[in-house]
């Protein structure tokens, strides 16, 4: 036999290449599928013979100070459907009975349940025992399971809903503490995998393998149950009482920083947040005392006070007199009472609340030292609370502040701050100088005991003096005992405070008829460990001073915390029992308070008839105290006094003229004349307001002439 020819051996080269080529290609395939597709076709493998499902972790608690338990997770059950496993025949039954019990629409259930790509389908949670029962009784085949699941519960309904916040249906912090400490309280699921045969059903001998959930940490809180319900309650009544727009509320010790309660009204109940409306959810949910900045009005005197004392810009034996206002550039900024107080000391001007006087101590600190104090207090900035939302405030940076402004800084104007920054900042000035970390979480607990975060009192700064922070505490007591927080003082037991009111902005302007009134007291004065600040957003009633409208409230607040936390009453106050008045005409209830040293403070006419009353019936108050008084008549009426519109003058220029003329001038168009300094003469040089301006009559022009004889 012959050698073979060349077209042979090319031939059988060819064949081996092409042997070798598909060698080669299926020695790739093999190595594809068993190195790199080898977890994908695993996985549907065993998606294949098994069946995970999710077995939930149990979210961690939330409890109070005390052990009350504020948030739990009770057992509910969770639907849950395998598609492969549902005929197509009875598709349409499983569809319309589970749409029916569960309360879902059909179409979406139909289109779940035919979804044969998928294994599983969770097709409802929070599903409670009775539906499961009848679901069960349906007899809708084994593509139609159930499993367990849990569900958020409060079980104090409303009791502390903003600082909670609430979950998703899923179980997912949404808002609150529940979103701010979801990674603890969440935990860790589980799962089930169950061998199957090939139309998914559990094997008989199969082998089954539970990966247990780890249940979430427990938060303990510093907020105390019965603090926070008196809390509520206080603001409440503040709010339909005052038919005001939001009450706030917080109340804190002083010497460590931790919030006992905290609390905007109205609330909501987390167990059924209103979720289909989003603009009343965001209203109702929001934690306003951390999260809204105001302008405090006169509670902020205490800082500017405080301040003053401690850089010894004024001393104990400041005075001013104070004739209703207070020139400053040549403007003139009122007091809040007309007329003035005239001659004061350094606890009347507190006692009084005078504008003036704390004008003249922001002055004779100057800008860089009360910004130093205004800083020192935490002011501009976060708290580091760790509530959820806190704002920084708005403080302008003093490189803009004129002499002007910072005048309207000393009595609480032009500056902005949170509810909670103010509380925190006025428990430095009672506590002996320190300005405490405000917190609300004490600690957080894993299942079985162990601590995993404990939080304690932390100094920030001192940012006074003690013995300036005992003088504060003396004089703050003098304002409830003798000035104008009277409303607030408790029989038997030692208060300090300061009331506030100021105006609301919108779009830059100060919002007519708009106003918040505040008080923030603390207790024992002498000792002080609670500091409680109670705030009315847009009161509707006539009244609207801070001691009328938010005193009787912390009064309130203060006496029910006492009373809890120990402290027993000394019999050092004469004090009455507020008479039931409801159903008198205002005069008759005048006149039954007067009998028991009791004053009325009303708004509308003597005859009408009294609808609700602030303090209570039976409340027991400190002689000489104020008793609220509404009719269905009380509104809000923040102009004159009329319910009408002031009549206004045009300015006269009266440049050029003597002081004798410039008078005759004014006098002629209803004005007033303003000489400051008094002992001026010569010609008129400017004026305030300037000529040609629209004002109310009566209204004082301030003059100022080319001579000045001061000193002569």
């Amino acid at each position: 036999m012959g050698a073979p020819s060349v077209s042979y051996k090319k031939r059988l080269l060819v064949a081996l290449a092409v042997i070798a080529s598909v060698f080669v290609v299926l020695i790739g395939r093999l190595a594809y599928i068993q190195i790199i597709d080898s977890d994908e076709l695993q996985n549907r493998a065993l998606s294949q013979w098994t069946r995970d499902t999710s077995l939930s972790a149990a979210r961690g608690n939330i409890l109070d100070a005390t052990g009350v338990v504020l948030a739990q997770s009770g057992t509910a059950y969770k639907v849950v459907v395998w598609p492969p496993d549902i005929k197509a025949e009875e598709r349409t039954r499983v569809a319309t009975e589970l749409a029916e019990l569960l309360g879902l629409e059909y179409e979406n259930v139909l289109a779940k349940i035919s979804d044969a790509s998928k294994q599983e389908v969770i097709l409802a949670r929070r599903v409670e025992r009775e539906v499961v029962d009848q679901i069960a009784a349906r007899k809708l085949g084994r593509g139609v399971g159930t499993a367990i699941d849990t569900k958020r519960y409060y079980p104090s309904g409303s009791l502390s809903s903003q600082l909670l916040g609430f979950t998703t249906v899923d179980g997912v912090g949404q808002s609150g503490l529940e979103q701010k400490y979801d990674k603890y309280l969440a935990g860790e699921n589980g799962r089930m995998i169950t061998e199957t045969d090939r139309r998914s059903n559990p094997l008989a001998y199969g082998v089954q393998e539970i990966i247990e959930p780890v249940d979430g940490y427990s938060l303990v809180l510093t907020v105390d149950s019965v603090y926070q319900s008196a809390l509520e309650k206080a603001c409440k009544e503040a709010l339909e009482v005052n038919n005001a727009a939001t009450a706030q509320g917080i109340l804190m010790n002083c010497k460590t920083g931790a919030v006992l309660g905290i609390t905007t009204q109205p609330d909501y109940d987390p167990n059924d947040p209103p979720r289909n409306d989003a603009a009343l959810l965001a209203s109702v949910t929001r934690n306003r005392v951390v999260a809204d900045a105001y302008e405090p009005g006169s509670t902020f005197k205490l800082i500017t006070l405080a301040s003053a004392l401690d850089s010894h810009a004024i001393d104990e034996n400041f005075g001013i007199y104070c004739p209703g206002y207070h020139i400053v550039n040549g403007e003139k900024i009122r007091c809040w009472k007309s007329g003035g107080h005239g001659q004061q000391n350094l606890f009347e001007v507190a006692q009084n609340s005078c504008n003036p006087a704390f004008m003249a101590m922001a002055q004779a600190m100057g800008v860089e030292t009360f910004y130093e104090y205004i800083y020192a207090f935490g002011f501009g900035a976060s708290t580091g609370s760790g509530i959820t939302g806190e704002a920084s405030g708005i403080v302008t940076h003093q490189k803009y502040i004129t002499e002007n402004t910072l005048a309207r800084i000393g009595f609480g104007q032009s500056i902005a701050m949170t509810p909670l920054q103010l509380a925190t900042a006025v428990s430095a000035v009672v506590n002996g100088g320190n300005l405490m970390q405000p917190y609300v979480l004490d600690r957080i607990v894993a299942q079985d005991g162990t601590v995993i975060l404990q939080n304690e009192p932390t100094i920030v700064r001192r940012v006074i003096r003690e013995e300036t922070s005992a003088l504060m505490r003396e004089i703050a007591e003098s304002v409830v005992t003798s000035g104008s927080g009277r409303n607030a003082a408790v029989p038997g037991y030692r208060i300090g405070g300061k009331t506030g009111t100021a105006q609301k902005y919108e779009d830059g302007k100060i919002a007519d008829g708009k106003l918040v009134a505040s008080f923030i007291g603390f207790a024992p004065a002498d000792d002080p460990e609670f500091v409680c600040l109670i705030l009315v957003d847009e009161p509707q009633v006539g009244t609207v001073f801070g001691s009328t409208v938010a005193a009787p409230f912390v009064k309130q607040m203060l006496e029910e915390t006492l009373r809890h936390a120990g402290y027993l009453p000394e019999g050092s106050e004469e004090t009455v029992s507020v008479p039931e008045l409801t159903g008198m005409s205002i005069a008759e209830a005048k006149e039954a308070l007067k009998a028991l040293g009791l004053t009325a403070v009303f708004q509308d006419d003597t005859a009408e008839i009294v609808t609700a009353q602030v303090p209570f019936a039976g409340q027991t108050v400190v002689k000489d105290s104020g008793v609220l008084l509404y009719t269905a008549s009380t509104s809000a009426e923040y102009d004159n006094g009329t319910g009408s519109e002031p009549e206004l003058v045009t300015v006269p220029n009266v440049t050029g003229m003597t002081r004798l003329e410039a008078s005759d001038a004014l006098a002629a168009k209803g004005l007033k004349i303003l000489i400051y300094p008094e002992d001026q003469t010569g010609k008129a040089i400017r004026q305030s307001p300037a000529a040609g301006e629209s004002v109310a009559a009566g209204t004082e022009v301030l003059v100022e002439f080319s001579n000045t004889n001061i000193g002569d």
